[in-house]
Protein backbone atom coordinates (compact mmCIF):
# COMPACT_ATOMS: atom_id res chain seq x y z
CA UNK A 1 0.00 0.00 0.00
CA UNK A 2 1.31 3.67 -0.42
CA UNK A 3 1.46 6.23 2.30
CA UNK A 4 -1.88 7.97 0.97
CA UNK A 5 -3.59 4.33 1.17
CA UNK A 6 -2.18 3.78 4.18
CA UNK A 7 -3.71 6.99 5.50
CA UNK A 8 -7.09 6.39 4.50
CA UNK A 9 -7.34 2.70 6.04
CA UNK A 10 -5.93 4.76 9.19
CA UNK A 11 -8.98 7.14 8.81
CA UNK A 12 -7.00 10.07 8.41
CA UNK A 13 -7.80 12.91 5.79
CA UNK A 14 -4.71 15.29 5.55
CA UNK A 15 -5.60 18.72 6.09
CA UNK A 16 -4.20 21.36 3.65
CA UNK A 17 -0.50 22.19 4.58
CA UNK A 18 -0.12 24.49 7.62
CA UNK A 19 0.81 27.96 6.76
CA UNK A 20 4.24 29.70 8.50
CA UNK A 21 3.41 31.56 11.91
CA UNK A 22 6.44 33.59 11.11
CA UNK A 23 9.17 34.38 8.76
CA UNK A 24 9.76 31.04 7.48
CA UNK A 25 9.25 28.35 5.27
CA UNK A 26 7.28 24.94 6.61
CA UNK A 27 9.25 22.57 3.87
CA UNK A 28 12.95 22.44 2.43
CA UNK A 29 14.27 20.39 -0.13
CA UNK A 30 17.73 20.48 -0.37
CA UNK A 31 20.03 16.99 -2.22
CA UNK A 32 18.28 14.05 -0.80
CA UNK A 33 17.05 15.48 2.14
CA UNK A 34 13.78 17.56 3.42
CA UNK A 35 13.30 19.72 6.56
CA UNK A 36 10.30 20.34 7.91
CA UNK A 37 9.87 23.38 10.06
CA UNK A 38 7.89 22.79 13.95
CA UNK A 39 4.80 21.66 13.33
CA UNK A 40 1.74 22.26 15.89
CA UNK A 41 -1.23 20.73 17.08
CA UNK A 42 -3.30 22.87 15.07
CA UNK A 43 -6.60 21.86 13.32
CA UNK A 44 -9.00 23.89 11.39
CA UNK A 45 -6.84 27.22 12.25
CA UNK A 46 -6.27 27.11 15.81
CA UNK A 47 -4.47 24.76 18.14
CA UNK A 48 -6.50 22.02 19.68
CA UNK A 49 -4.81 21.50 23.13
CA UNK A 50 -2.67 24.25 24.87
CA UNK A 51 -0.51 24.42 28.09
CA UNK A 52 1.98 22.17 29.91
CA UNK A 53 1.75 18.66 30.05
CA UNK A 54 1.82 17.25 34.27
CA UNK A 55 0.08 20.65 35.08
CA UNK A 56 -2.97 21.42 32.63
CA UNK A 57 -2.74 18.47 30.31
CA UNK A 58 -2.51 15.07 31.09
CA UNK A 59 -0.16 12.51 28.69
CA UNK A 60 -3.20 11.35 26.82
CA UNK A 61 -4.38 14.63 25.95
CA UNK A 62 -0.32 15.06 25.17
CA UNK A 63 -0.52 11.90 22.35
CA UNK A 64 -3.53 13.62 21.06
CA UNK A 65 -1.24 16.97 20.62
CA UNK A 66 1.42 15.00 19.18
CA UNK A 67 -0.44 13.03 16.53
CA UNK A 68 -2.04 16.41 15.38
CA UNK A 69 1.19 17.96 14.92
CA UNK A 70 2.41 14.97 12.78
CA UNK A 71 -0.41 14.66 10.89
CA UNK A 72 0.52 18.68 10.44
CA UNK A 73 4.08 17.65 8.87
CA UNK A 74 2.60 14.88 6.91
CA UNK A 75 0.46 17.21 4.96
CA UNK A 76 3.58 19.73 4.91
CA UNK A 77 5.64 16.98 3.12
CA UNK A 78 2.75 15.80 0.72
CA UNK A 79 2.39 19.77 -0.32
CA UNK A 80 6.43 20.37 -0.46
CA UNK A 81 7.25 17.23 -2.17
CA UNK A 82 3.42 16.49 -4.48
CA UNK A 83 3.04 13.41 -2.52
CA UNK A 84 4.38 10.84 0.37
CA UNK A 85 4.95 8.27 -2.55
CA UNK A 86 8.36 10.43 -3.12
CA UNK A 87 9.17 10.05 0.83
CA UNK A 88 12.41 7.05 0.79
CA UNK A 89 12.36 6.81 4.74
CA UNK A 90 11.58 9.25 7.63
CA UNK A 91 15.46 10.26 9.55
CA UNK A 92 14.88 11.81 12.58
CA UNK A 93 11.83 13.22 14.69
CA UNK A 94 12.57 16.35 16.94
CA UNK A 95 10.43 17.07 19.93
CA UNK A 96 9.67 19.17 22.19
CA UNK A 97 6.76 18.97 25.25
CA UNK A 98 5.75 22.03 27.40
CA UNK A 99 6.36 20.22 30.65
CA UNK A 100 5.94 20.96 34.16
CA UNK A 101 8.99 20.81 35.97
CA UNK A 102 8.21 17.56 37.42
CA UNK A 103 6.91 15.76 34.25
CA UNK A 104 9.01 13.34 32.83
CA UNK A 105 7.19 11.15 29.73
CA UNK A 106 8.24 13.41 27.32
CA UNK A 107 9.11 9.74 25.17
CA UNK A 108 5.00 8.38 26.07
CA UNK A 109 3.64 11.55 24.10
CA UNK A 110 5.93 11.29 21.58
CA UNK A 111 5.28 7.76 20.82
CA UNK A 112 1.72 8.87 19.30
CA UNK A 113 4.04 10.71 16.53
CA UNK A 114 6.29 7.88 15.66
CA UNK A 115 4.03 5.35 15.70
CA UNK A 116 2.03 6.80 13.50
CA UNK A 117 4.83 7.80 11.00
CA UNK A 118 5.40 4.04 10.97
CA UNK A 119 2.14 3.00 10.72
CA UNK A 120 2.09 5.26 7.03
CA UNK A 121 5.24 4.44 5.73
CA UNK A 122 5.73 1.00 7.61
CA UNK A 123 9.66 0.10 8.01
CA UNK A 124 10.91 3.45 6.60
CA UNK A 125 8.53 5.38 8.81
CA UNK A 126 11.31 4.05 11.74
CA UNK A 127 13.48 7.01 12.55
CA UNK A 128 16.06 8.29 15.46
CA UNK A 129 14.33 10.83 17.78
CA UNK A 130 14.70 13.55 20.64
CA UNK A 131 12.62 13.92 22.97
CA UNK A 132 12.56 17.45 24.75
CA UNK A 133 10.43 19.08 27.83
CA UNK A 134 10.89 22.80 27.30
CA UNK A 135 8.85 25.18 29.44
CA UNK A 136 6.62 26.57 26.60
CA UNK A 137 6.04 26.80 23.04
CA UNK A 138 5.01 29.32 20.70
CA UNK A 139 1.12 29.88 21.31
CA UNK A 140 0.94 28.07 24.41
CA UNK A 141 1.38 24.87 22.23
CA UNK A 142 1.70 21.52 24.21
CA UNK A 143 4.10 19.88 21.57
CA UNK A 144 6.04 21.33 18.86
CA UNK A 145 7.74 18.52 15.94
CA UNK A 146 10.06 18.90 13.77
CA UNK A 147 10.93 16.11 10.90
CA UNK A 148 13.89 15.46 8.23
CA UNK A 149 12.96 13.15 5.68
CA UNK A 150 15.02 11.32 2.85
CA UNK A 151 13.41 11.74 -0.60
CA UNK A 152 13.73 9.52 -3.90
CA UNK A 153 15.12 11.36 -6.32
Amino acid sequence: MSPEERLASLGITLPEAPKPLGSYVPFLKTGGLAFLSGMLPIKDGKLIKTGKLGRELTIEEGVEAARAAVINALAAARAGLGGLDKVKRCIKLTGYVASDPSFTAQPQVLNAASGLLADVFGEAGRHTRVAIGVSVLPLDSPVELELVLEVKE
